[in-house]
């Protein structure tokens, strides 16, 4: 799915990761859009057939590592929309569904940054790449608060910058997931898969007006990372707490002063 062993270049890895990506996205949801469904009543059905098909090649073209991660991924996508839409409300599917698609659809986006955010030469403009990212962040947000009435995706991308400042091992990977999320949500909802109410949590008597989309509703995304790292250490631990050992041993060697 993601052929970026070999290069060396941003932009290859750029197009083969996350241009992959963004066209999976466009594709897949204009089948569920409400621009085809009036043609084809079974239009979501197809998106669903299509994104496991894809799940399935990427799955067995993965690493065993990344093959229990993308699992992880989908069964954390599926109590994630569950709770989050059909529980709380806090969206709402263009059936008042949570489509298939979505839960591998998670999974595929989830593995397509970690494959980004870990190559040698994304890593190698580390700095340049979050400065940039974090300043385009900033103004998609303020245009959003400004002109979209967004509170509440402005609150939570000022908690997502805030966190961030402080895990810097880990700041690439979610402002790339970020940018991924916006990408996402601005297409979904242009299509009409999906809608976001005009408050938070679809309570009208909140100051928390919201945009559709959330300018920083990739906060909730970050679980997923979170999730299917915790379920993966748990069942790995040995093997995790090595590697950790291992990479303290490397801070120590480097700064002479690094305890771990």
């Amino acid at each position: 799915m993601f052929p970026i062993k070999n290069q060396k270049s941003l932009l290859h890895v750029s197009l083969s990761t996350i241009g992959i990506l963004f066209l999976w996205i466009g594709g897949g949801l204009l089948i569920d859009s409400r621009f085809v469904f009036p043609y084809f009543a079974h239009s979501q059905w197809l998106a669903n057939t299509i994104i496991v098909l894809l799940f399935g090649f990427s799955y067995f073209q993965a690493t065993r590592k990344i093959r229990e991660m993308m699992i992880y991924a989908v069964l954390i996508a599926i109590a994630g929309e569950c709770f989050f839409s059909l529980l709380l409300e806090m969206y709402t599917y263009r059936l008042h569904n949570v489509p298939v698609y979505v839960f591998f659809g998670h999974a595929l986006l989830y593995i397509a940054v970690l494959y980004f955010s870990k190559s040698v030469a994304v890593q190698a403009n580390k700095t340049k790449l979050e400065i940039g990212m974090t300043v385009f962040i900033i103004l998609y947000a303020s245009f959003f608060l400004i002109f979209k009435k967004d509170v509440f995706g402005f609150i939570l991308t000022g908690i997502t910058l805030l966190i961030l400042r402080k895990r810097p091992r880990e700041r690439l990977f979610y402002l790339t997931m970020y940018l991924c999320i916006v990408y996402l949500e601005l297409v979904g909802t242009y299509y009409g898969c999906w809608y976001w109410p005009p408050y938070a949590l679809n309570l009208n008597d909140t100051f928390l007006s919201s945009a559709n989309p959330p300018s920083g509703i990739s906060f909730f995304y970050f679980g997923l990372d979170l999730g299917c790292l915790y379920f993966y250490k748990l069942r790995h631990n040995i093997a995790w707490k090595r590697m950790k050992n291992i990479r303290c041993l490397r801070q120590l060697i480097a700064e002479k002063q690094i305890t771990c």
